[in-house]
């Protein structure tokens, strides 16, 4: 930066000294040649002067340039990656919730998943991560007494009840499913003619 500084210094004391000679010659003294060609070879030298030095620090503003691309583009790749870790918090955070709720819906509920789905995660997660059990209990309570054809039935006496009497086995007739059994008996039928 201090280079610029320069770079203007040197800059404003030439536009000012373009201006007085053209008022003072056009003033008080005749065109001279040699001192106009002298004053253009300085004008020139010193542009060729100016334009070394644009050339040598043009790669360091170039490289100063790509120094801040790489940081704007950490910086964003940071910021990203920050954005991606509390989505996966956050996520982890409703999945935990929902896998509390239907475990303490799993009792009542017939299909606890209902109950998971329609009460909020986040209602139920405090500032340090911890859930609320009581409050999951109590709006459970309530989403059953909203809504009672959510609620598990009464595990009374299956009706009708299986008779093992009934079918091959309770008869005696049952054929045995053992493969050389079958195979046997396959071989038999064979040797009689059947």
């Amino acid at each position: 930066m201090p280079e610029e500084i320069e770079t203007e210094q040197v800059e404003q004391p030439t536009q000012e000294s373009e201006t007085a000679p053209e008022a003072t010659e056009s003033q008080q003294e005749p065109f001279d040649e040699a001192r106009a060609k002298k004053a253009l070879s300085k004008k020139n030298s010193e542009n060729e002067n100016l334009r070394k030095r644009l050339k040598e620090l043009e790669p360091l503003a170039k490289r100063a340039q790509e120094l801040e691309d790489a940081q704007k583009s950490e910086t964003e790749r940071l910021g990203e990656q920050l954005t991606a870790a509390q989505e996966r918090a956050a996520k982890a955070v409703r999945t935990a919730v929902a896998s509390k709720v239907e475990a303490l819906a799993a009792k009542d509920f017939a299909d606890p998943e209902d109950a998971a789905g329609a009460l909020d995660p986040a209602a139920y997660v405090d500032d340090d991560g911890a859930i609320d059990s009581d409050a999951i209990k109590r709006d459970l309570a309530d989403l059953l007494k909203r809504k009672p054809h959510w609620a598990r039935p009464d595990e009374g006496p299956r009706s009708p009840r299986p008779d093992r009497t009934q079918g091959s086995s309770g008869n005696g007739n049952r054929t045995s499913s053992d493969p050389g059994d079958i195979f046997a008996g396959l071989m038999d039928q064979a040797l009689k003619g059947r």
